[in-house]
């Protein structure tokens, strides 16, 4: 195997791939990157056995070949030569790698044993546009649960598909996130969830234009994201997602139309006297004409208030600030409406005008309630 190509554009290569590269389970095959070389082309896989990502340069290939060279080597290697083109030369296992007056030999894995990555042939088609996945991403992942002590299930984002409408959904037990778009889409109705480490190294790889649309491919157990030159296959999550609909509240006893900004900075100014989020959660009043938002802790106490415009009954609610303030900061609204049923009512934070986006907080209870 001999092959030449450009060490900017193999250093690049490297580095996206090596995310998709096994750092928990220590099997020498896929602690590496596998390197095969067509007639006219370079294909570079990391597979963990659960997520992988793929992609393919021009390079100039002599004796074509595949090896498994592990990822930390090879990246370190390639990012620290000069700019221009690098030369690998592999016989065996035995990789020799020169650029310029800089020569490297170093030890390969034998790419029969590099794991198969699994097929999606004959799954749902879709195209979808960059910056509107983007955007919907950044509404909802930062409520997929990070942790499997919650279920596993969970620790993805689920997506719906029906008659020209996409839906993302993500839940951790603690709050509730939907966004809604319009798509073209006109196929059958499906739904699947994609692990949450997928769909950040997807957005990894989405351009700074964000005008392009991306293909994915859904089967029955992986899902194959394609975008531009790169492809990210992953296993789907599988298991009873939360019936969303039944956990969001059907009756509202008071609403609060409020600026965004304005909300978050009167929170975040208690910050500095809180310790834990959660043995010191805000409480928060809303009455009238504003939003009176206080906390207590050993570090000292802070009150802070701002306008808003509040209608029904008066409510005092208390909530995790971490919780509260990411909704808030997802919402990509001047204003928002808060939907509230009650103290102990899980609490809905919507646009003024209409639903694209959904988030649902559950209270904290306050100390002094019965």
């Amino acid at each position: 195997m001999k092959f030449t190509c450009n060490t900017k554009e193999l250093s690049e290569a490297c580095s996206n791939v090596m995310r998709a590269v096994s750092t928990k389970v220590t099997i020498p095959t896929i602690e590496g990157i596998l390197m095969e070389c067509g007639s006219d082309t370079l294909s570079l896989t990391g597979y963990d056995f659960e997520f992988g990502i793929n992609t393919t340069l021009q390079a100039s290939v002599v004796e074509p070949g595949a090896i498994v060279i592990n990822a930390k080597v090879i990246s370190d290697i390639i990012r620290k030569l000069p700019e221009g083109k690098v030369t690998f030369e592999i016989s065996g296992t035995s990789v020799s790698i020169i650029s310029g007056a800089a020569q490297y030999n170093i030890s390969g894995i034998d790419a029969d044993d590099y794991p198969e990555l699994p097929s999606v042939s004959g799954g749902y088609p879709l195209f979808l546009n960059e910056g509107i996945l983007q955007n919907m991403v950044a509404q909802t992942l930062f409520a997929v649960a990070d942790s499997e002590a919650s279920k596993p299930v969970h620790t993805g984002l689920k997506f719906e598909l029906t008659q020209n409408q996409l839906r993302l959904i993500g839940v951790d037990g603690y709050r509730l996130a939907i966004r809604t778009e319009t798509v073209k889409y006109d196929g059958e109705d499906i739904s699947f969830i994609v692990p949450k480490k997928t769909i950040r190294e997807l957005i990894k790889l989405f351009g700074t234009e964000n005008d392009k649309d991306i293909s994915i491919s859904v089967g029955k157990r992986h899902i194959v994201f394609d975008v531009d030159n790169y492809s990210i296959i992953s296993r789907l999550l599988d298991g009873d997602f939360l019936d969303y609909n039944a956990a969001i509240p059907k009756t509202c006893n008071t609403t609060v139309l409020i600026n965004t900004d304005d909300a978050i900075n009167c929170i975040e100014r208690t910050l500095p006297v809180i310790e834990n989020d959660k043995k010191n959660p805000i409480r928060c009043l809303f009455d009238a004409d504003e939003m009176r938002v206080s906390t207590v802790s050993s570090i000292g106490r802070v009150v802070n208030y701002t306008h808003a415009n509040v209608s029904g009954d008066r409510v005092e609610i208390g909530f995790n600030s971490k919780y509260v303030l990411d909704a808030l900061h997802a919402a990509d609204t001047d204003q928002v409406r808060i939907e509230l049923g009650g103290a102990v009512s899980p609490v809905k934070v919507l646009p003024i005008n209409d639903d694209s986006f959904l988030f649902l907080v559950l209270p904290m209870r306050l100390k002094n309630e019965n």
